[in-house]
């Protein structure tokens, strides 16, 4: 898993990078045929608008307008004619802008901005709307369209200077269009990152799956090593015992069973612990709730740590100076909570420990603070010292036991009775756990 892990990482990238670039590339494709669409909808409504002015102007019979007209003279005759009717004449520019709104409308156009202009034959400007001159003007974001109006039996010549022609110019041409598919764009969008999101999560938790194994493969062999220096001492102690010379001397057979014992008492904590660990695992852990003095606790927790302070050439200095301290815990977890703390401080030292443990009570809890002159710990450290499983870099002090579960379970001992603590430390200079217990306020 380890070495398949930076493949998995790396096609998974990959995969992800070819999404983003298919995506990126139908995303302009789409805007690209979204625009042209556009267009040839704008020409079409052009195009109908055309016809329908075409046919409301060259059937009308010029006759029967009132029109200015032209003369010329030709020597001593005089000829007249009549002035050719334009769109300008018969309609206003609401009026024409009413017609291109609704064949906007039919064309599902209906939020589209636009401007229009009617220009003559000799290119004069016969109707526009408000902003045609200004919107005309900028073809850097609006697009123009030409549509010449022309009488049907005509043949039609796009650009031709011999007709009227209409204008349209859709003003931010590309922004309306990207406007008009914005809601498919963030629909992709969207599920794109749902996509990513699952590739990381994906990611993480393989991350997190293998340093799992390489944790519970650590914690094998942390409990191989435990339980064997044990049994090898039980064995070698047996042996002892059964030698003649041993069973004859009385103090020999003392010290021999007292190692056996002691050893017996050491592989049961591990035991405890280990189950410890299973109960949190299946969040199952009881707490028989008592009123109990504090100091009882500690003084009882401290019981069983001579023989190890003596071997480090350590002490103990206790200030139990809380005026109150009756606190409602669970008297089995919460000593165990209070060994694991001290346990903790004489792993991690080197010699001439000195442990430092104080109390005192505040209106609602009750303060322990446990302090050592230990090698500390790293801000890495401090931060992950409650994780299951995890020890704590000890440099090339390789005389620390354990299975990384102590402080794991110190943490859910402290959550079930809603209590807090805070730990301080520093490489070389030791480290501090400062545990707030609520004080049994109950008579």
């Amino acid at each position: 898993m380890k070495r398949a892990l930076p493949s998995i990482v790396i096609l998974i990238a990959l995969s992800l990078s070819g999404l983003v670039l298919l995506q990126v590339s139908w995303f302009n494709n789409l805007l690209e045929v979204t625009q042209e669409q556009l267009f040839h909808k704008v020409l079409d409504v052009g195009r109908n608008v055309s016809v329908d002015l075409s046919k409301s102007v060259f059937k009308t019979a010029p006759a029967t307008l009132q029109r200015p007209s032209y003369k010329l003279v030709f020597g001593t005759e005089l000829l007249r004619f009549t002035k050719p009717l334009s769109i300008g004449d018969r309609y206003s520019g609401e009026d024409i802008y009413n017609k291109l709104k609704k064949e906007f409308d039919n064309k599902e156009l209906k939020k589209l901005s636009f401007d229009f202009a009617i220009v003559s034959s000799n290119e004069e400007l016969e109707l526009q709307s408000n902003n045609f001159e200004k919107e005309f003007s900028d073809t850097v974001y609006n697009k123009r369209i030409f549509v010449p109006i022309v009488p049907e039996n005509s043949v039609e010549v796009e650009g031709s200077g011999a007709f009227e022609h209409l204008i349209i110019v859709v003003t931010d041409y590309k922004k309306q269009a990207r406007d008009s598919v914005k809601w498919i764009i963030a629909g992709a969008a969207l599920f794109m990152l749902i996509i990513i999101t699952a590739f990381y999560i994906t990611v993480k938790a393989l991350l997190h799956q293998n340093k799992l194994s390489e944790i519970k493969s650590d914690f094998i062999n942390n409990m191989t090593h435990e339980f064997k220096t044990p049994l090898a001492t039980i064995s070698l102690a047996i042996d002892a015992v059964r030698n003649e010379k041993v069973q004859n001397d009385h103090e020999k057979m003392q010290y021999f069973s007292g190692i056996i014992k002691e050893e017996n008492k050491r592989m049961n904590r591990h035991v405890e612990t280990i189950l410890q660990a299973a109960l949190m695992e299946k969040q199952e852990l009881q707490l028989n709730l008592k009123s109990l003095h504090a100091h009882d606790i500690i003084q009882h927790a401290l019981e069983n740590y001579d023989l190890q302070l003596a071997e480090k050439k350590g002490e103990i200095e206790l200030l139990l100076n809380a005026e109150n301290d009756k606190i409602r815990v669970d008297e089995v977890h919460f000593t165990n909570l209070i060994s694991n703390l001290v346990d903790n401080a004489i792993k991690y030292s080197g010699e001439d420990l000195h442990i430092k443990i104080t109390t005192h009570s505040t209106n609602k809890f009750l303060v322990i603070r446990v302090e050592d002159n230990g090698i500390g710990m790293s801000k890495e450290t401090v931060k992950r010292i409650f994780e299951k499983f995890y020890r704590a870099h000890t440099g090339n002090v390789h005389n620390v036991k354990g299975f990384g579960l102590g402080m794991s379970y110190v943490k859910t001992v402290i959550d079930a009775h809603k209590a807090k603590i805070k730990v301080d430390s520093s490489l070389g200079k030791g480290s501090t756990f400062t545990v707030e217990v609520p004080l049994d306020t109950k008579e």
